[in-house]
């Protein structure tokens, strides 16, 4: 399956993602997870009783991240950097989207 082939969607508030649930949704590795996961690189995740949930915001983060290190060659700090970026740059647009021409 191709990349652009993968549905995309809003996620759902509130809601939680275990460690393979993510991995399955993104498409990347357990062990690519836990990486970036001891490296601090992925808000929004907790070990509760030493199982990773993900809040599913997570998701658009990590497929991000997942693509500028495939693309660009990325180191996993860079890129999650940038994610960091574009999630602020979706806020603003979000905001904008809500004040709407005075």
């Amino acid at each position: 399956m191709r990349d652009e082939e993968i549905l995309t969607g809003s996620p759902i508030e509130d809601s939680w993602l275990t460690l393979e649930q993510i991995a399955a949704a993104c498409p990347v590795e357990t062990h690519w997870l836990r990486c970036r996961l001891e490296e601090g690189l992925i808000p929004h995740a907790e070990s509760v009783a030493g199982v990773w949930c993900f809040a599913s915001t997570s998701v658009v983060r990590v497929r991000r991240m997942r693509q500028l290190e495939r693309d660009f060659d990325a180191v996993p700090e860079l890129a999650a950097l940038f994610a960091d970026m574009l999630e602020e740059l979706d806020e603003l647009r979000a905001r904008a989207a809500n004040v709407g021409p005075s």
